[in-house]
């Protein structure tokens, strides 16, 4: 399924608030549309965000430099957002065709995205216990995805894994979207509550754990989905390998550290009120709801990129891929 369709002069966008439970293409066509789309994840992954920031950039006249800004400014953690519409500010300064542009950055993240899942599934053993947060597949990118990319891959090539899914902040996108994919790929999935991750640990029916990645700092600290650091630190004390799966462009090499990395803080309602019939707490209820964590640099076994598998001492092996 494609969350990103350009077809005759129209873009197409998978609504992903709707999953599961209704697949529906909405149509934007103002700057506001496409923004709104971004900071209510109905685009959602930092490939697809990159992506579908780059056909606004090529089909919203105007100002290109205000308009990059504006973007910019939906989701400050998502590196791949700002990288895409550099790149097509400065397509746009070059005098080329920005619909082309765009293209190319859609078709060079479906190769990126064969790339890691290749990688990845290198690291892996037919029948292994896998255990994902978040949401990193296809629904994420362009194809087959970040994270879950060796799981999708590893189907189509013979392989059984069973995969336990986090529920995950925010918008429940493992729950609703990652058990969603995978079902409707034939994989073996299990959805669980985040906080039972220790548990099927302690079990020993993980053998790694896989997740995607927002932004990359110089020295390996990552950006993911709110909860990931605290899979890593149980990942490590079961010695369970952790694996994180991103594009080269999510690395920030201008970002030293975790520290630097502007946690966005979400809409408490979120929390309290959606994919709920009836709200989970009282009105008055004050609510703390950030979007990512930093997972520190030391509870990750290894960085996949479409470059290779990067290891240990990442501020060292990083700097070989950088351009």
């Amino acid at each position: 399924m494609e969350n990103i369709k350009y077809e005759n002069g129209t873009l197409f966008l998978l609504d992903q608030t709707l999953l599961p439970n209704e697949e529906k293409y909405i149509v934007p066509k103002t700057k506001e549309d496409y923004f709104n789309a971004i900071k209510k994840l109905q685009v959602r992954g930092a490939p697809a965000i990159g992506i579908f920031a780059a056909w606004a950039m090529a089909l919203l006249d105007g100002d290109k430099e205000e308009l990059k800004k504006y973007l910019d400014s939906a989701r400050p953690t998502a590196v791949n957002l700002s990288w895409a519409t550099e790149r097509m500010l400065n397509a746009y300064k070059s005098g080329k065709n920005l619909i082309d542009e765009a293209l190319a950055i859609n078709n060079e993240d479906k190769e990126m995205c064969k790339k890691i899942s290749e990688y990845g599934l290198s690291l892996l053993k037919d029948g292994d216990g896998i255990l994902t947060h978040c949401n990193a597949g296809a629904l994420a990118t362009s194809s087959y995805g970040t994270g879950l990319g060796p799981l999708l891959l590893g189907k189509e090539k013979g392989y059984n894994f069973k995969v336990f899914t986090d529920e995950t902040r925010p918008l429940l996108q493992g729950a609703r979207l990652t058990s969603y994919e995978l079902e409707k790929a034939g994989v073996d999935v299990t959805l669980i509550c985040d906080n039972m991750a220790s548990l099927v640990m302690k079990q020993g029916k993980i053998n790694a754990v896989l997740v995607g990645a927002d932004r990359i700092a110089a020295n390996g600290d990552t950006a993911n989905k709110i909860g990931t650091s605290g899979v890593a630190i149980l990942a490590k004390h079961y010695s369970i390998p952790f694996y994180v799966l991103a594009p080269y462009s999510t690395i920030d090499f201008n970002c030293k550290s975790g520290d630097d990395i502007v946690i966005e803080e979400r809409d408490g309602e979120e929390i309290k009120n959606m994919f709920f019939e009836k709200p989970t707490a009282l009105k008055e209820t004050k609510c703390f709801n950030p979007a990512f964590d930093v997972t520190d640099n030391e509870l990750i076994t290894a960085i996949i990129t479409e470059r290779g598998i990067i290891k240990k001492p990442f501020n060292k092996e990083l700097k070989k891929i950088y351009d």
